[in-house]
């Protein structure tokens, strides 16, 4: 058994997630031998990286996995000394806001503490003329914003006493088909599908007047990687500018597969409701056998809202600038937005058609209504 030793060598924390899943994939079609942390799991937990996974005996395999774990500092220091990465990109995080709140000691552990366990191995193995730390940081800091839009300079501005090449992305909401299905953008094309289908009646939301500055997880990996390029470390944000709300982000979903919806009241008492079917669209887009069934509900509720759905701390409206990114990094965002929930609907689609036929078959399936 070999591994590979041409070209650079990345190490990827949170390599199971979402960003981590496209990075992986991105570096190694630039020719990167990738290692990855991944936590032990009682079940398999790497479903967004098996396209890419090689057996271990198999020679010059360009990913590797170890098991390992931000809270542990022995463990981060082996694995970083073993593997002498030339990039390490920590995208390992708590970053599910319910969550973080309901846990909050783990998630300073693992969230700061961790960035920090990072840091020093680097320092305490020397290694810091060879390699370039990239931190993955959240539009979520800026909380009560003091300017619109957020870049930089905004009222947050970290800083390290580590003399090393770490930088800093400030990465606003980036989603994709390989989203966590609890997460909003996720949660509603995956509904959306359920609903179309037959399959659920309706989905409940918390604050749909909230606006975020949504893009493709896809685009924000190429920051990632432009970011650890650039000669001096620096901190960019990496944000598209364009906010919508999570209620015209759900219209969209259902305008996608040509369902028009109407928002109605107020407060926990909104609710979407059915108007129109773009019969030639829904074909294409869900199936014909689908469309007579579905033609029953229109006039039906298929929006509500669940006060539970709502943030102890609500971060009202979020959107990023990223001039310094565009003009230093020449990167700009290649999805849109409509492109983006595409994408979404189109895998969410299928993957639900898949579900339904397994559920028809008398086989278990997941439910998730979080």
């Amino acid at each position: 058994m070999k591994i590979r030793e041409m070209g650079k060598v990345a190490l990827i924390t949170g390599i199971t997630g979402q960003d981590g899943a496209y990075l992986t994939e991105f570096l190694i079609k630039k020719g990167y031998t990738v290692h990855g942390i991944k936590r032990r799991s009682s079940m398999f937990n790497t479903d967004r990286i098996d396209h890419l996974y090689q057996d271990p005996h198999v020679e010059n395999r360009n990913l590797i996995l170890h098991y390992g774990d931000l809270t542990d500092s022995l463990n981060l220091t082996r694995i970083i000394g073993e593997v002498q990465p030339d990039e390490i990109y920590n995208l390992a995080a708590m970053s599910h806001v319910k969550v973080s709140f309901d846990t909050p000691e783990y998630t300073a552990n693992a969230d700061g503490l961790g960035v920090l366990r990072i840091l020093e191995a680097v320092r305490l193995l020397n290694l810091i003329p060879k390699t370039r730390i990239y931190q993955a940081s959240t539009s979520e800091l800026y909380g009560l914003v003091q300017e619109v839009p957020q870049r930089e300079t905004t009222p947050f501005y970290p800083r390290s006493p580590y003399h090393m090449h770490a930088s800093n992305g400030i990465l606003f909401n980036h989603e994709s088909p390989l989203r966590g299905e609890t997460f909003v953008t996720r949660k509603v094309t995956r509904a959306v599908s359920r609903i179309v289908l037959g399959m659920q009646k309706k989905v409940y939301m918390g604050n749909l007047s909230s606006k975020r500055d949504w893009g493709h997880a896809k685009d924000y990996v190429r920051a990632m990687y432009a970011i650890l390029q650039q000669d001096e470390p620096s901190d960019y944000v990496i944000a598209t500018g364009i906010t919508t709300t999570i209620r015209d982000f759900i219209r969209m979903a259902f305008e996608e597969i040509g369902v028009g919806i109407r928002f109605k009241g107020e407060g926990i008492d909104e609710v979407a409701i059915i108007e129109s079917i773009d019969e030639g669209l829904f074909v294409k887009k869900v199936g014909d056998a689908y469309l007579e069934n579905f033609k029953k509900r229109v006039g039906e509720e298929v929006v509500g809202v669940d006060p539970q759905y709502f943030r102890p701390t609500e971060v009202e409206l979020l959107i990023g600038d990223a001039t310094k990114a565009r003009t230093r990094l020449g990167w700009e965002p290649e999805y849109s937005l409509a492109a983006l929930i595409e994408d979404m609907m189109k895998n969410d689609i299928k993957l639900m058609k898949k579900e339904s036929y397994l559920k028809e078959g008398g086989y278990k399936i997941l439910n998730y209504f979080e």
